[in-house]
């Protein structure tokens, strides 16, 4: 029986077009911008997201946590939803790292201008200075939400008129530019950095980018080298990424129609869904989570709990139509 992993879009595997791009590329000494691969990538990424430069990063969280260095000094304030990747899933590196503080506002993914404006402080020594806003699109723990445009331009708007800086983390940024049928780069327009991944639902083994203003670069690069990202001769990596800008873009349409029917699947089979789902992951509920968990092991079926009851499948590179039906039959024999 084929092991069908719904755990997220991380665990797809280079396709057989991608790993010839890897074996065939051009490779230099990055720490040095020799790696014309890495260069190349850079360019096309900043080329993409109408940014004047970008970086590679190993990771996502290095981009992110790097993207809110450079916004602040120890002691500042960040502010993002409650359950946000940056607070809830990067082992607190925000704290441990660059000792910022990220507090919070609103829920499920989104909060609003109002929200934003009254989570300003007074301008006195008692109050840490609020520096920077990170706002997550698409959205993981709101299973894979789109951040609702007129609600960002109002947002941006308060910020910038309290001179705060504004990160996106944009892991799944291109989901939410191909389910809203935008250009990725109106999306990251209103952002002064804009990290994404290479290795979700893009299908890339590994890395990251963040693009940004070139006048932001050098304390970026910085960042990186301090944190441990400065990579040697990565270029077959980066090879990974540029195939995977170039070839599986448009392609996450069929991540979010696979999903849409895993979701109309669950609730005929009397699952609760909160939400249609908008990308490519679909949020459910189950009555009793460690019966569900053992019998999805039990048939080859790996799904990841999110929180109490709460389950959430991810649609990805590895996943067919025919596998989302092939899943909804084992989830139906559980009874």
């Amino acid at each position: 029986m084929k092991t069908i992993d719904l755990r997220s879009d991380t665990v797809t595997r280079p396709t057989t077009a991608m790993r010839a791009a890897m074996h065939e590329a051009e490779v230099g000494d990055d720490v040095y911008g020799e790696d014309p691969t890495i260069n190349r990538l850079e360019a096309r990424a900043a080329e993409m997201l109408g940014m004047e430069t970008a970086l590679f990063f190993p990771s996502g969280t290095m981009a992110n946590q790097a993207s809110l260095r450079v916004h602040t000094r120890p002691g500042d304030v960040v502010l993002a939803t409650r359950d946000s990747h940056v607070l809830r899933f990067e082992s607190g590196a925000a704290a441990g790292l660059s000792g910022i503080q990220i507090e919070t506002l609103g829920g499920e993914g989104h909060f609003d201008s109002e929200a934003l404006r009254g989570s300003l402080p007074p301008k006195d020594a008692h109050y840490a200075p609020v520096t920077a806003v990170c706002i997550e699109n698409t959205h993981n723990v709101a299973g894979g939400t789109v951040f609702p445009s007129e609600e960002l331009g109002e947002i941006v708007g308060v910020a910038r008129d309290a001179g705060l800086a504004l990160h996106l983390d944009g892991a799944r940024v291109f989901n939410a530019a191909v389910a809203s049928n935008r250009p990725v780069a109106e999306l990251a327009e209103p952002f002064d950095t804009v990290s994404f991944c290479l290795s979700k639902g893009l299908g890339a083994p590994v890395g990251s980018l963040v693009a940004t203003r070139e006048a932001l670069r050098p304390a970026l690069h910085r960042t990186r080298k301090m944190l441990g990202g400065g990579m040697r001769q990565a270029g077959s990596l980066a090879a990974a990424g540029l195939y995977a800008l170039e070839h599986h873009v448009e392609r996450l349409a069929d991540d979010h129609r696979h999903a849409r029917r895993l979701a109309e699947g669950l609730a005929e089979l009397g699952f609760a869904v909160p939400a249609p789902p908008e990308t490519n992951l679909v949020m459910f509920d189950v009555t009793d989570p460690a019966a569900f968990v053992r019998g999805c092991r039990a048939r080859d079926l790996l799904i990841n709990p999110m929180g109490p009851g709460r389950f959430r499948a991810a649609l990805h590179l590895d996943v067919s139509s025919d596998d989302v039906e092939d899943a909804l039959g084992r989830i139906a024999e559980l009874g």
